[in-house]
């Protein structure tokens, strides 16, 4: 068999961190302990008065020793972003990076992945669900290291394209990861260390699927995964780049899979986006939902279906202050390409001053919010408009939360619930692909 790899988290850039040791780890040939202490001093880590390329603690017992990290950002551009204090086992790599540390994590990914499962949902959740958590969360990082190693980075980073005047078209997936493999963060996959209590429940889900990941035509798959796909899944290329993934096709989030609508005509999508049709992650079941929703997910209810209002003044200023540009007072927010799951890929705003087409889903979604849009899958209500056709309101009815596509964590949460076990579970939502180990 193969060794299990190693994976290098970014987890904070900030110009000074402070950090705990809770064990002696060696650096530099030393043996230290406690608090300390960094900063950057012309492009060098000041540590101890001394100035350092890089720094690099490593744990005398790789198995238990741990630090601890102050003042960790988590839900970086969401709406419930706050600090934290967490505390991580493995190596603690500080580097020098746009004049900020950079701490990064080094550990093994088995050890990574009992951080990430509690992390990305409740260490409480049913075995089946954590097992498929795992095989995706594994697939997903591995498929990002391969590609970095084959030197396909620069393909998954930023991505602009343009086929109109006035068009603005973005995506971003991974980008600004250099020195590290994945975030700790909501932009890859939330990492919080042993900060988020695991449990028997999760260490057997990860020795259950050990290097299980999934395999479609002899490679790995790109296993993406969100909140709530809204009952409809989401295609790849509608978020990110133009590339098409025969794995990653549109389902119905339910009993029925082909049972579906076409949601790239408006008029079916509004219909659909306006009722609230049958679907695994329709759900408001307390129990189901804890087993995904962690405590600051929790302030989020209304996720399947939801609602948000702005005034003219509110959404003008909102808009010109998330994208740079002036529209004016806001004329017209209307839709011109939707996805699989009805997300607006491509949305025009017509504003007084100027207009502008903008997408992917991602830019849109923070196009509309101070922090991001719960989803591009919504509608657009105007009220009030004044003789000129400037409305005093705008209301947008929504679906879903997240870009929708691959595995949706709610309807996974339910399917457990109802007994399907962790194969049933991931071949829902990754159509014929195969589950292999790899090491």
């Amino acid at each position: 068999m193969n060794k299990v790899p190693q994976v290098r988290v970014g987890i904070m850039n900030e110009p000074v961190v402070d950090f705990v040791l809770n064990n002696e780890y060696r650096v530099n040939g030393n043996l230290v302990a406690g608090n300390q202490h960094v900063e950057v001093a012309d492009g060098k880590v000041v540590w101890n008065g001394q100035k350092y390329d890089d720094l690099l603690f490593e744990p005398v017992n790789v198995e238990t020793d741990s630090f601890t990290l102050v003042d960790v950002t988590i839900g970086v551009s969401f709406h419930w972003r706050r600090k934290e204090v967490q505390s991580f086992r493995g190596y603690l790599h500080l580097i020098v990076e746009d004049d900020r540390i950079t701490t990064v994590n080094v550990l093994s990914v088995e050890e990574y992945l009992l951080s990430v499962i509690s992390s990305e949902m409740s260490a409480k959740a049913s075995l089946e669900l954590l097992k498929a958590h795992a095989v995706i969360s594994r697939s997903w990082l591995l498929a990002q290291i391969y590609k970095d190693k084959v030197g396909n980075a620069p393909d998954v980073m930023l991505g602009e394209t343009a086929q109109e005047p006035n068009e603005e078209i973005k995506w971003w997936d991974r980008d600004d990861h250099i020195n590290f493999d994945v975030c700790a963060d909501d932009h890859c996959q939330r990492y919080q260390g042993i900060t988020r209590a695991s449990t028997e429940t999760v260490k057997k889900a990860i020795e259950a699927t050990w290097g299980q990941v999934l395999m479609y035509g002899g490679n790995l798959c790109d296993a993406r995964f969100s909140k709530s796909c809204g009952g409809v899944f989401e295609e790849f290329e509608n978020c990110w780049q133009p590339q098409h993934y025969n794995y990653l096709v549109a389902r119905r989030d339910g009993e029925n899979p082909m049972d579906f609508p076409d949601l790239t005509r408006e008029d079916n999508a509004a219909e659909w986006i306006l009722s609230a049709p049958a679907a695994f992650c329709n759900t408001s079941d307390p129990a189901i939902l804890s087993q995904v929703l962690n405590d600051y997910d929790q302030e989020t209810k209304d996720f399947y279906r939801w609602k948000v209002e702005y005034t003219q003044d509110e959404i003008s200023a909102l808009i010109k202050k998330r994208t740079g540009d002036d529209y004016g007072r806001i004329k017209s927010l209307e839709p011109v390409a939707r996805g699989t799951s009805g997300r607006l890929y491509k949305l025009k705003i017509v504003g007084e001053k100027m207009t502008k087409t903008i997408g992917k889903e991602l830019a849109i979604r923070y196009a509309l919010s101070e922090s991001a849009l719960y989803s591009s899958a919504f509608v657009v209500e105007k009220h009030e408009a004044d003789a000129e056709g400037y409305p005093a309101k705008f209301v947008l009815r929504g679906a879903g939360w997240g870009h929708g596509v691959g595995l949706c964590q709610i309807g996974a949460a339910v399917m457990g619930a109802k007994g399907y076990n962790y194969k049933e579970i991931l071949l829902h939502y990754f159509i014929d692909a195969e589950i292999e180990a790899q090491y």
